[in-house]
């Protein structure tokens, strides 16, 4: 049973205000079937999908928890946008937010640039992985803070997303450290030829990077002088 189709469909009706009733009627079921298609515990055939994708506007792909985009199209690195492009429409952001902003992008500037030159897809995608559920939580966070926000918009519960995020974020880190020190685990493969890669020197760094580099620095001066704050606090 599809579990992102009850989701994405109490989701849908939710963002648009709707009562149970009210789409039931529109789609020519009862309540109690809707009921049971949004809780998980009936499957549907293939027409209602259809029926719902037109009456909701979005993709059976969508739907069916298939894509992410409710065209139902995957995303090409054309369709994403430039952030630094991007940024210029925000002209409301504060100091500190663009601050910080700029610390932290200009620095994953340097490291994807560095896991470019590697030869281990693998570790790109384990560090990536690392990257991306950081910042997944942090939404977590902010959206948890309205009570009207929907948690459908998300395929784990509250409850326990933050702990499965924290041990995958760990497991990303120790599979990664285990293909830098070429010790490999769980079938992981070895890095490439190239040892000298993540050789970090701070003139080969200020030589290679030039206008990044001070970023880098003041975020690993801002970032260890966080982590003696709260040891001291505990």
């Amino acid at each position: 049973m599809n579990q992102d189709f009850a989701r994405i469909l109490i989701l849908l009706r939710k963002e648009q205000g709707l009562s149970q009733k009210s789409v039931a009627n529109s789609l020519g079921i009862s309540q109690a079937l809707l009921s049971h298609y949004e809780k998980g515990v009936r499957e549907c055939g293939l027409n209602f999908v259809i029926k719902c994708a037109d009456f909701y506007g979005v993709s059976c792909d969508y739907l069916l928890g298939r894509s992410a985009e409710r065209t139902g199209e995957t995303i090409s690195i054309e369709d994403i946008p430039d952030s630094d492009i991007e940024q210029k429409k925000y002209k409301n952001l504060n100091i500190m937010v663009t601050l910080n902003r700029k610390l932290i992008s200009n620095s994953l500037i340097i490291i994807f640039d560095m896991l470019s030159k590697c030869k281990n897809n693998e570790l790109i995608m384990e560090i990536s992985y690392f990257l991306m559920i950081s910042i997944y939580r942090i939404f977590r966070m902010l959206h948890m803070s309205v009570k009207k926000n929907n948690e459908e918009m998300f395929n784990l519960k509250e409850l326990i997303s933050s702990s499965y995020a924290d041990a995958t974020m760990r497991i990303c880190e120790a599979k990664s450290i285990s293909i830098i020190k070429d010790k490999p685990v769980d079938k992981l493969t070895k890095l490439g030829e190239d040892k000298g890669i993540f050789e970090i020197q701070t003139q080969a760094l200020k030589e290679e990077y030039p206008t990044l580099f001070s970023s880098l620095l003041n975020l690993i001066k801002n970032s260890e002088e966080k982590i003696r704050e709260t040891i001291k606090f505990k």
